[in-house]
C-alpha cells in the first residue's frame, strides 16, 4: 500500500497507517475531501479519522504527488474525472468544472477525492468458470450493483481463460478497458494479471474499441466493462455476428430491473446471453447471487444444493 500511503502528507500518512493497521485487505475507498475528516469505507462500514483534515497545503501536496508536479501532463485523464496510480488503484476527482461549449475541458480546483482501492483476487474466478464453458466459453453477462464485485470477477475470469484452464489451453483475450478499471493499465502497462494471451485498449470508447480490437488483435473472447448505451449494445451485437464471444458486466440487481432498459431487452429477448450471473451486492463483493442460463433457469449450485 505505499503507492498510496506516498500521496499523502507524512503526518496524514502515519495516523492513516495507524488506523487501517492490518485491514488493508478489507479497505475500500479512503475518500478526501478539503478540511474534512478523512472517510475511510471497509468491508463492513465506514469509519472516520477525525484528527485528519487535510487543508489547503495537503491538498496541495497530494495533487502533485498524484500528478509528478504536471497536472497538464494528465490533462486527458482529468476530462475523465479520475486518475490510475501504480498498482492500479483509482483516484476518482471533483471540484470546479470548466467547460468549452458544453464539454468538460478541465477540472480545477480539485477540492474531493476518491481513492479506490484496486483488489487484485486471484483464485476468485474458479467458482464461476465452469458455468461459463460449455463445449466453448458461452457469451456471459455479470449483474451487480456499484461495488459488488463484478469487475474484480471478471478480471480473474480474464486471466482464467487467457492463462488456460482445466483441459482448455489458452485462449486469445482482447479487453477494452474505456475506464481503465479491468486492467488498470499505467503508461500502456496493465498493473493487474489477465494472463499471458490477453491484449488491452485501454482508456477506449467501447463502442469503437470492440471493432478496433476485432479488426486488429482477432481476440477470441471480448471483454467489455458496464454495457449501457445502444452503441454498446450494437457494438457487442456486431462482435458476436463477427463470431467472437463476449464477456461483459453492467450495473442492475435484476433480471426484471434488466428486461426494463430499452437498450438491453433486445439481447435478453434474442437469447445473446448464454449465461447471466448475479451477484449478491455491496455487502459481500464477488459473491454469486444465482446464475441463469439462456432460459433464464438458475444453474448455480452451492455447497452443492441449488442457490435460490
Amino acid at each position: 500500500m505505499e503507492e498510496i500511503l506516498r500521496l499523502f502528507p507524512t503526518d496524514i500518512q502515519t495516523v492513516i497507517k495507524r488506523k487501517i493497521a492490518s485491514r488493508w485487505s478489507m479497505l475500500q475507498e479512503i475518500r478526501v475531501r478539503l478540511n474534512q475528516p478523512i472517510e475511510l469505507i471497509f468491508d463492513q462500514g465506514i469509519e472516520w479519522i477525525t484528527q485528519a483534515r487535510p487543508n489547503k497545503q495537503d491538498n496541495v501536496y497530494i495533487i502533485n504527488q498524484l500528478s509528478e508536479f504536471s497536472l497538464y501532463r494528465m490533462e486527458d485523464e482529468l476530462r475523465e474525472g479520475y486518475i490510475t496510480i501504480e498498482g492500479g488503484h483509482r483516484v476518482g476527482i471533483a471540484g470546479k468544472v470548466n467547460t468549452v461549449n458544453g464539454t468538460v475541458k478541465a477540472i480545477q480546483y480539485i477540492t474531493f477525492l476518491n481513492i479506490r482501492i484496486a483488489k487484485e483476487k486471484i483464485g476468485v474466478g474458479q467458482k464461476v468458470i465452469p458455468y461459463l464453458y460449455e463445449n466453448g466459453f458461452l457469451n456471459t453477462l455479470f449483474v451487480g450493483s456499484p461495488q459488488s464485485g463484478k469487475t474484480t470477477l471478471i478480471r480473474d475470469v480474464i486471466r482464467i481463460i487467457s492463462t488456460g484452464w482445466n483441459h482448455i489451453p489458452p485462449k486469445k483475450v482482447g479487453v477494452v478497458d474505456e475506464r481503465s478499471e479491468i486492467a488498470a493499465c499505467l503508461k500502456g502497462i496493465p498493473q493487474h494479471n489477465l494472463g499471458k494471451r490477453t491484449d488491452v485498449l485501454d482508456a477506449c470508447p467501447k463502442a469503437e474499441g470492440m471493432m478496433m480490437l476485432i479488426r486488429s488483435m482477432s481476440p477470441e473472447i471480448l471483454v467489455v466493462d458496464e454495457i449501457g448505451s445502444d452503441k454498446d449494445v450494437q457494438a457487442l451485437t456486431n462482435a458476436i455476428n463477427a463470431g467472437v464471444t463476449v464477456i461483459c458486466t453492467i450495473h442492475g440487481q435484476s433480471l426484471d430491473e434488466l428486461k426494463k432498459r430499452p437498450s438491453i431487452l433486445p439481447l435478453l429477448q434474442k437469447k445473446v446471453f448464454r449465461r447471466i450471473v448475479l451477484l449478491s451486492g455491496q455487502s459481500s463483493p464477488g459473491t454469486i447471487h444465482s446464475i441463469y442460463d439462456e432460459l433464464e433457469k438458475n444453474i448455480y449450485f452451492k455447497n452443492g444444493v441449488l442457490a435460490k
